[in-house]
């Protein structure tokens, strides 16, 4: 009986060391990480103008989906426009040449910027490609009704 009271103290305060080591280590893996990324306002937004030099159905530069080059009065700008797919069930086409106002905002995307649409016009024919807080639009919704549509 003697031998296990000499073992016990030095067990308990190696166990109370763990503990206290790995509840220091859990407060520092708790920390909340810095948002990488600033959320869409209407605040912010801006409009482009200009003709389109080219489009891309399905980029394979980030974010992935349908960008569109516009040259703007300080120099081209490539604008993500959401999905060609939901471009299509719109009846909503972009090729070089045509006159756009896009709407929009740019974000923090990575280590750069990118422009992000909302609403693209051409002509008389407009389109929200993403809601009021930026999410982009599905063709269509449970229950096959669409989102969004060209006016």
């Amino acid at each position: 009986m003697r031998k296990e009271s000499r073992f016990l103290p030095g067990v308990l305060l190696g166990s109370l060391f763990l503990v206290l080591l790995s509840v220091g280590m859990g407060a520092v893996g708790e920390q909340k990480p810095l948002p990488s990324r600033q959320a869409y306002s209407l605040a912010r937004e801006t409009a482009l103008e200009g003709p389109v030099i080219s489009y891309t159905a399905a980029s394979n530069a980030p974010p992935l989906g349908a960008h569109v080059t516009v040259q703007t009065a300080s120099g081209p700008v490539d604008v993500h426009v959401g999905s060609d797919r939901f471009l299509q069930a719109n009846h909503f086409t972009l090729a070089a040449g045509d006159g756009v106002r896009i709407v929009g905002e740019t974000l923090p995307y990575g280590q750069g910027t990118i422009f992000v649409a909302r609403v693209i016009q051409k002509g008389s024919q407009s389109l929200a490609v993403r809601s009021a807080t930026g999410a982009l639009l599905r063709p269509w919704k449970a229950g096959g009704q669409g989102q969004g549509g060209a006016r």
